[in-house]
């Protein structure tokens, strides 16, 4: 009988892996080129923000529409409007076609925040406890996997074009045509109900008040200090993804974007299940795992921004197009390698910090709706600020730099509490106990 609740289990996970490589992985993919794939970021940035600022709606709302479709339903109106967001860069890039870009993104924005907050709830909640570090890291390598797939495709098609300028229109077609089949993949997830653990715990992941009821919870949820004590230190870890992702663009050839979109996925799917697994080590305590992570991503984070904006401040005065054959790629390159990862580690640990903060499986559904949410609103301030050309070239890194900087006191407070007395403990434990019980029964 466990073997086949760990198969119901384990093929819940790889159709919700399927689906983030399918629709999110591919959506990374295109952006890690910089700009889209496009020669200038500032249309593809404008677009983004548009995204970013609807979905923060669409996250907070998402637990209201979880009570009436159900999780699965949520993750399958999720994925609808990625397709259109690809099809707005594959004719701005062909043709030269703007209205679009604007169109597909705000399509996206209203759809990606439901399929946000209900793939973070599940990937928090149908894990079992003890592994659940090593499974939210394995789902997030799936985003990277489209990620690398995407830069792969990339590389051959642009690895001749060693100049500044756009990659080729042929990629956008491939990803078009995987972005909708994410749509039919949502279809295959299992229930919660569905879903049993091999240890006897069962899958708790669904809403029972009405929607006003829980948009006044998911407010209150916000409110309280263990959240708005981490939305700064949010903020500096998703912020990045468009500051570096706006280098990529501006101060790389074409065949040098696609290298980069290969390579710092690979970098970020080891460093991100590293992070994963030493947050398993059970046998060490709780309070040791959080803190040390806590300590070594923000400092690697800190002396990456120091890295990038002493290269952003050089290359605003020498304006240069760097490709892998000149010399000084590697002092250029190797920040923006290690940017990702560290956008990858971040968003493995706060998945980690909304699991201790949490105190319900509702909770857990309004927790993943605000996080993403957050991002969300995070992510389109540093969009819509990055289709400003001076922001864009070195403004941005400065901004994150400091965000980083007034970050750590904050999520300090909240961090230096988990596996403490004024903290829940570590709560896996606990879990654990109860499913030996089950299995007793």
């Amino acid at each position: 009988m466990a073997e086949a609740t760990e198969t119901k289990d384990t093929a819940s996970g790889n159709r919700l892996d399927a689906e983030n490589k399918s629709v999110q992985g591919l959506w990374g993919a295109m952006n890690s080129l910089g700009a889209g794939g496009g020669q200038s970021p500032y249309l593809v940035n404008t677009g983004n923000a548009l995204t970013f600022c609807l979905m923060v709606i669409s996250c907070w709302l998402t637990s209201g529409i979880i009570r009436y479709i159900g999780i699965k339903g949520a993750l399958f109106v999720g994925t609808i409007g990625y397709a259109p967001y690809s099809a707005g860069l594959y004719l701005n890039n062909r043709y030269g076609v703007e209205w679009l870009v604007i169109v597909g993104a705000a399509f996206c924005g209203i759809s990606a925040g439901i399929f946000w907050a209900a793939e973070a709830a599940i990937a928090i909640a149908y894990p079992e406890p003890h592994n659940r570090g090593r499974m939210v890291a394995y789902w997030l390598t799936w985003t990277r996997i489209g990620q690398i797939l995407g830069g792969a495709v990339n590389l051959g098609l642009n690895a001749d074009r060693n100049q500044a300028g756009k990659v080729s229109y042929t990629v956008y077609i491939i990803f078009i045509g995987l972005q909708a089949s994410g749509t039919l993949v949502a279809l295959l997830l299992n229930r919660p109900s569905q879903v049993q653990r091999p240890n006897g715990t069962p899958v708790q992941l669904t809403i029972f008040d009405n929607p006003w009821q829980e948009i006044k919870a998911t407010t209150k949820t916000f409110l309280t200090r263990k959240f708005l004590f981490i939305v700064l230190w949010i903020g500096q870890g998703v912020y990045s993804e468009a500051v570096f992702f706006t280098y990529n663009a501006l101060w790389f050839s074409v065949r040098a974007r696609a290298l980069g979109s290969f390579l710092s996925g690979i970098v970020a799917v080891i460093c991100g299940n590293l992070l994963g697994l030493w947050l398993d080590q059970h046998h060490i305590p709780l309070k040791k795992r959080s803190r040390s992570a806590f300590a070594v991503i923000m400092t690697l984070q800190g002396a990456w921004w120091l890295w990038l904006a002493i290269n952003v401040t050089e290359f605003r005065r020498t304006q240069p197009i760097f490709d892998w054959s000149d010399p000084g790629f590697g002092r250029a390159f190797g920040v923006f390698v290690f940017l990702v990862s560290g956008f990858q580690l971040n968003y493995n640990f706060s998945y980690f910090i909304i699991d201790q903060i949490s105190s319900s499986p509702q909770e857990t559904i309004r927790l993943a709706a605000l996080l993403r949410g957050t991002e969300s609103a995070w992510q389109a301030v540093s969009y819509g600020l990055n289709a400003i050309p001076i922001i864009a070239s070195v403004g941005g890194p400065y901004i994150n730099f400091g965000l980083w900087g007034v970050s750590i006191v904050p999520a300090w407070l909240i961090i230096k509490d988990f596996g403490t007395s004024s903290g829940k403990g570590d709560v896996e434990n606990g879990v654990e106990v109860q499913g030996e019980e089950l299995r007793k029964d």
